[in-house]
C-alpha cells in the first residue's frame, strides 16, 4: 500500500520480491524530520521541490549514534543459481561516498574481489549506482579503485560499470565553478558552498585530477540491463533529459561539455531530488519504466534508513546504530532501493540481482 496525502508512514504489505526482503522501518528524525526535509509532506514528491528548490543545506538529516531502529528486518536469501553459459551474475552496488574499506569488505564478501583487492569474480557485470565521494574519508580511492576494476573485470570477460550520482556532479562542479554565484531560484548559491555543505572533503580535492574529473564527467546517468532500470536517484527528474536512454545520457554529457555553471546547477538540483517513489508509488516508478524500459527499477540516493521505517528515542539507554541487511523493496515491488545508510553507520550494500524470470 502506498502513502497518501496526510497519512503517516505504513508498512507497505504488498511490496515483495523474490530474493528480497523489506528491512524494518524507521521515521525520520533530525532537523529535516516531518515537514521540514524537501519531499516528505505531499503525494507526489516532484511536487514537494517548488521552481527555487535548491540543496544549499544539508541534503540529509545524520542519524545520531544514540538513536535505534525497530525490529528485526530478516535476511537477503542467495539468489538463484546462475547459467554456466553466457553474461555472468549481476550485482549492483549502493552509494559508497568515501568509505573505501567498508567498500572493500562488501566486494570481497560477495566475492567479487580477493583478498588483495583484485577483480575475481571471472564473467560477473558489476554496476554502481553513482555517489563515490563526499562525507566519507576516501572518495578518490574509491573512484580509483573502480576505475582499476573496470579494468580488470573487462579483461576477465565480466565488467564493472558506473552511474552518474548527484555527488559527482556536486564535486564537478566545485571542482570548475567553485564560488561562482549560479541561479539557484532561491538566493545566491555556489558549487562550493554546497559541496562544503554536503560533505566536501578537502583531501579529495586536493587528490582531484584531470583523469578522475573526465571519468566522472562520461558516466551514464541511466541504464537497463536484464529488465532492470539502473538510475542514481529516486526521481521522476530524469523524464525532462529526455524520452530515451540514450537521449537522456546524450543530454546529460551534453550540459557538462557546455559548461556553463546555471545549467550544471540545475541538473544537480533534479539529480538531488528524492522520494518520487515513496510519495507517488508505482504510478510513479512506471512513468520511468514505460518510458525507458525495464520492469522493476534500482536506485540508491535515499537512504533506506529515512525511506522507510521507525527511528527510536534518541533518549533510549542502549544505543543501537541503523538496522539494514538489505535492499528495501516498494511500490508495488517495482523499485528496489540500494542506499543501506553507511554514512550514518548503517551497511554499504553490494547485492547480486535475481535473473529475470
Amino acid at each position: 500500500m502506498t502513502q497518501g496525502a496526510g497519512q503517516g508512514p505504513e508498512v507497505e504489505r504488498t511490496a515483495t520480491l523474490r530474493d528480497f526482503r523489506v528491512p524494518a522501518y524507521i521515521h525520520e528524525t533530525g532537523p529535516y524530520a516531518h515537514s521540514t526535509h524537501p519531499g516528505d509532506t505531499v503525494p507526489a514528491a516532484e511536487e514537494a521541490y517548488p521552481d527555487g528548490y535548491t540543496p544549499t543545506e544539508r541534503d540529509l538529516p545524520v542519524i545520531n549514534r544514540g538513536d535505534s531502529l525497530q525490529g528485526t528486518p530478516q535476511p537477503v536469501p542467495a539468489p538463484a543459481a546462475q547459467p554456466s553459459t553466457g553474461p555472468g551474475p549481476l550485482y549492483v552496488v549502493g552509494d559508497v561516498h568515501g568509505y573505501l574499506d567498508e567498500l572493500l569488505a562488501a566486494l570481497r564478501e560477495q566475492g567479487l574481489i580477493d583478498a588483495a583487492g583484485q577483480w575475481c569474480a571471472g564473467t560477473a557485470r558489476l554496476w554502481f549506482l553513482g555517489d563515490f565521494t563526499d562525507r566519507g574519508p576516501d572518495g578518490i580511492g574509491v573512484i580509483d579503485l573502480v576505475m582499476r576494476l573496470s579494468a580488470e573485470a573487462a579483461a576477465a570477460g565480466g565488467y564493472c560499470k558506473a552511474l552518474m550520482g548527484n555527488h559527482e556532479l556536486l564535486l564537478l562542479g566545485a571542482k570548475r565553478f567553485g564560488d561562482t554565484p549560479v541561479n539557484s531560484g532561491a538566493g545566491t548559491a555556489t558549487f562550493q558552498a554546497a559541496w562544503l555543505l554536503n560533505g566536501g572533503q578537502k583531501t579529495d580535492m586536493d587528490r582531484l585530477q584531470d583523469h578522475h574529473l573526465q571519468w566522472m564527467a562520461r558516466l551514464d546517468a541511466v541504464e537497463e540491463v536484464d529488465g532492470y532500470l539502473l538510475v542514481h536517484s529516486d526521481t521522476t527528474a530524469y523524464l525532462d533529459y529526455g524520452d530515451s536512454i540514450e537521449a537522456v545520457n546524450d543530454t546529460v554529457r551534453e550540459t557538462l561539455t557546455r559548461n556553463d555553471a546555471d545549467e550544471v546547477w540545475d541538473l544537480f538540483r533534479k539529480f538531488t531530488k528524492r522520494f518520487s517513489f515513496r510519495e507517488g508509488g508505482a504510478e510513479a516508478v512506471r512513468s520511468l519504466l514505460d518510458t525507458y524500459g525495464g520492469t522493476r527499477i534500482v536506485h540508491g540516493h535515499s537512504p533506506i534508513p529515512y525511506l522507510l521505517g521507525e527511528v527510536g528515542s534518541e533518549e533510549e539507554d542502549e544505543s543501537t546504530d541503523p538496522v539494514v541487511e538489505g535492499p528495501h523493496v516498494y511500490a508495488d515491488g517495482l523499485a528496489i532501493a540500494m542506499d543501506g545508510g553507511v554514512t550514518m553507520a548503517g551497511k554499504l550494500l553490494v547485492q547480486q540481482l535475481p535473473p529475470r524470470s
